[in-house]
């Protein structure tokens, strides 16, 4: 009886986890991958609650664009040139804070290591979402939990 009791509370510490999401737009949100954001928010709910969910854009996103990341509850964040050091950087913020339970990147590219590594480091559960083609071995071997985001 106790094992059952004990499976349960693990069951309940699994969606009492809070997740900070960050889409890495030019690399995901592309005709080649077919990642759907709406799907990608639904595969991270199994290990958490998504607390804070943002893609970031380049300079070149159109406003259609904008409005359908904005529509399936992503904050958007337009940066005017490569989005990598600044997903990078506000990921690193969200590393420090104690109401994070778990790092979530959604990209593809092996730039993100270096996050993925820190933030194990420092405690932090660690997913990956991606999707092929070119899905990052490194990535892949660096997070806890690899998702791909077309099953």
């Amino acid at each position: 009886m106790a094992s059952l009791i004990d499976k349960l509370k693990g069951v309940a510490s699994k969606k009492d986890k809070s997740i900070a999401c960050f889409v890495d737009g030019p690399n995901m949100i592309r005709k080649d991958t077919g990642v759907d954001l709406g799907k990608v928010k639904k595969k991270l709910q199994k290990f958490g609650s998504i607390k804070v969910a943002k893609v970031f854009l380049d300079q070149f996103a159109s406003d259609k664009l904008i409005e359908a990341v904005t529509n399936q509850g992503y904050e958007v964040v337009i940066i005017p040139s490569d989005v990598d050091v600044a997903l990078a950087v506000e990921a690193a913020q969200f590393i420090f804070k104690s109401n994070i339970d778990i790092i979530a990147i959604v990209s593809r590219d092996s730039d993100f290591k270096p996050i993925l590594t820190k933030a194990k480091e420092n405690g932090k559960e660690t997913i990956i979402v991606g999707s092929e083609p070119d899905f990052s071995s490194a990535l892949k071997n660096t997070a806890d939990i690899v998702v791909n985001a077309n099953d």
